[in-house]
């Protein structure tokens, strides 16, 4: 227990709350944690967005499927990450993406009504975590921001490049690991994953980066 609440002290959500608070506000808030199999779904598409989740061990991803049934990743989430706050704060009745494990995970689920109406028991940290959740909202905005500037790139080369970019400005090295392999690095981006592999092998021909796996510097 005590490892978990290391966990969800280091999650926006929980920004600010001493671990003493925790257990009070996690059995306010309907906490109950799930155990999902690698590539096992911890919602779909589809799916009532009743809960927002923090990923307690593991990784999860988040994909869109459109109406051809293809697939492409909206992020990955780590330990300690946040996610289906957005589309249950705008009132979706229903989910519009997926959230799939990419490993064996654990994942706490909250009851999202509890966290956006008055708690009837007047807690003292709910307020807390309203602006929390406010916060984080604000910041996945600019995350999306970001992954629209490379969409709207034309080229492979060039999203491949903005998003490299962003990662070593992100990780404050020209040396960084991305939590993609390479058929997921293509689907982030949007592009074919044998041009973009092509455009991989042109960069380090041209001694702009050096790469291996999920390896990656920038020269």
């Amino acid at each position: 227990m005590k490892e978990t609440y290391g966990i969800l002290q280091s999650c926006a959500l929980f920004s600010g709350v001493e671990e003493q608070e925790l257990q009070a506000m996690l059995q306010c808030l309907g906490a109950r944690t799930i155990r999902v199999e690698k590539e096992g779904y911890i919602f779909r598409e589809g799916d009532p967005a009743d809960f927002v989740g923090v990923v307690l061990t593991g990784a999860v991803r988040i994909l869109r499927t459109d109406f051809y049934g293809n697939q492409s990743i909206v992020g990955q989430l780590e330990t300690g990450d946040l996610f289906g706050e957005a589309f249950s704060c705008a009132g979706s009745a229903v989910l519009p993406v997926s959230a799939v494990a990419v490993q064996p995970s654990s994942v706490l689920l909250l009851d999202l009504r509890r966290v956006l109406t008055v708690c009837s028991k007047a807690c003292v940290f709910h307020s807390r975590i309203v602006s929390n959740l406010v916060k984080e909202l604000a910041w996945k905005n600019l995350q999306l921001n970001q992954k629209l500037d490379i969409a709207l790139r034309r080229s492979t080369r060039d999203k491949l490049m903005a998003f490299l970019l962003h990662q070593a400005k992100l990780q404050g090295s020209a040396r960084f690991t991305i939590p993609f392999d390479r058929q997921a690095l293509a689907d982030y981006l949007g592009v074919e994953r044998s041009a973009m592999s092509a455009e991989l092998s042109k960069l380090q021909k041209e001694g702009v980066l050096v790469t291996k796996r999920s390896w990656f510097e920038l020269l």
